[in-house]
């Protein structure tokens, strides 16, 4: 008797409660490094948390008057949550890689291999290295 083998992708109501906030089985948890770390993890964050604003605020359209005059409300909402919602991001993702058992010191590596190489870089070009 063969057993199935472990799910490394969350099936679509898995993926529906991961959105929504749920922790996934520890065997995805290379899918959800990739899914918050990987590349287009920024996108995904940003579309994920903007999209469902959208259709709430598509309801000023119906307020009468001119045209630009709900464009405007809209603008004056969306603007503001899509800026807390990039300067929120590290926190949000910092918490998905805790909540899933990774370590959240996975959040800065790239930032700390860019430094690393441009101080080399840097004592290279004037003499600090043997």
């Amino acid at each position: 008797m063969t057993s199935s083998p472990t799910p490394t992708r969350p099936n679509p109501i898995q993926f529906v409660g991961y959105i929504l906030g749920r922790t996934l089985p520890a065997s995805m948890q290379a899918w959800v490094r990739d899914d918050v770390l990987g590349p287009g993890g920024s996108r995904r964050f940003l579309l994920r948390w903007n999209l469902p604003v959208i259709p709430p605020l598509l309801l000023f359209l119906l307020i009468p008057g001119p045209v630009w005059l709900p464009i405007m409300m809209i603008l004056l909402l969306l603007l503001p949550w899509t800026y807390f919602s990039v300067a929120l991001m590290p926190i949000w993702q910092r918490h998905r890689l805790q909540q899933h058992g990774l370590d959240p010191g996975l959040l800065g590596v790239k930032d700390r291999e860019r430094a690393m190489r441009e101080r080399e870089a840097y004592e290279r070009r004037h003499g600090r290295v043997a």
